[in-house]
């Protein structure tokens, strides 16, 4: 496995195409026109993982009418996005990258550390791409717990005058 890439605003952002639990197959290049919120998670139905996606799924009408569509990706297989999406009430489309080879174009697949010990995995990230498919932020290596509370902080569409 060699190096990650190492992207930055303004970068286009990598093209992808993925299964998901409720649309079928979903192409970045068909979101072209929309503003998108990627966020990877490590997996579906762990403590940390259903925090941010509970956050997501709760205000995701405001993302919405700030004209954003949401989209959670793990290495988790479709039918396990199903599980998770009916436990939890999902509301937005979970896709599947089971060859972790979105979240390595993306540079979320890296050594991690966990109590000490090292390891390769996905680093809980996310992406905010522009209608043209340019990166306009990143926050990378986030906590679930507030991070979607930052979000609607931090993006000028979202953020009351």
């Amino acid at each position: 496995m060699g190096e990650n890439p190492k992207l930055s605003v303004g970068d286009n952002a990598p093209a992808f195409e993925l299964e998901s639990d409720t649309q079928g197959t979903v192409r970045l290049q068909d979101l072209r026109g929309e503003k998108v919120i990627l966020y990877f998670y490590p997996k579906d139905m762990t403590p940390g993982c259903t925090v941010q996606a509970c956050d997501f799924r709760d205000n995701i009408d405001r993302f919405v009418e700030a004209g954003y569509q949401v989209y959670g990706i793990s290495p988790d297989p479709v039918d396990s996005h199903a599980e998770f999406r009916e436990q939890e009430e999902l509301n937005f489309p979970l896709l599947a990258d089971p060859e972790h080879e979105v979240a390595e174009a993306y540079g979320v697949w890296r050594e991690k550390t966990t109590y000490g010990k090292k390891y390769i995995g996905l680093v809980r990230s996310t992406f905010i791409i522009d209608e043209e498919g340019v990166i306009e932020e990143i926050q990378d290596n986030v906590r679930a717990k507030g991070h979607v509370g930052r979000l609607l902080r931090d993006l000028p569409e979202l953020t009351p005058a």
